[in-house]
């Protein structure tokens, strides 16, 4: 008798759960799907048309960037972007754009998918590579005006490019 109490129990439980949802946030459009739906390769597989420089990223830097990140990516309230240069491997590494990582083209994903925070998904991708272009100027890797764009983003040399050792997988 206690076995089919506990089953008639779990039966009933198991039920009532499948028609329970917690009911929350909302449900994403098309749209919103798309706007981060996307992945960008170090190769440059994956970049939209658009293009960019930094004299127009600074501007929206500026607007969208600035409260986060500081008015030249350092001394803000949320990561450094900027700076850093020969710090890697010493005992204290400032982890930036500049310093640490190894792909332009990861910068351009981040930002296209992440950012700004508040909002993100909503800047166009031609802001994408103007923001981009920028932050890699502030770390002085490309001049104000270099316009980058699909083709010329994963051509560009990254600081720590060749730091970084790429596991191989191997076989007995």
């Amino acid at each position: 008798m206690y076995r089919l109490i506990l089953v008639a129990g779990i039966f009933i439980a198991t039920a009532v759960r499948a028609e329970v949802t917690p009911d929350l946030g909302e449900e994403l459009t098309a749209q919103q799907i798309s706007a981060t739906g996307f992945t960008v390769w170090p190769d440059g597989e994956g970049l939209p048309e658009g293009s960019g420089n930094a004299a127009t990223g600074e501007n929206l830097y500026q607007a969208h960037c600035f409260a986060c990140h500081g008015r030249n990516g350092e001394n803000g309230i949320n990561d450094r972007l900027a700076g850093g240069h020969g710090t890697i491997d010493s005992p204290k590494p400032v982890k930036t754009v500049g310093s640490y990582w190894p792909h332009a083209t990861t910068l351009f994903d981040y930002i296209r998918s992440a950012m700004p925070y508040q909002r993100p998904g909503t800047l166009s991708d031609d802001e994408v590579y103007s923001l981009t272009a920028y932050i890699l100027h502030l770390n002085g890797i490309v001049a104000r005006d270099t316009e980058i764009n699909a083709t010329s983003l994963p051509q560009i040399q990254m600081p720590n490019r060749d730091n970084f050792v790429w596991a191989t997988q191997q076989t007995n």
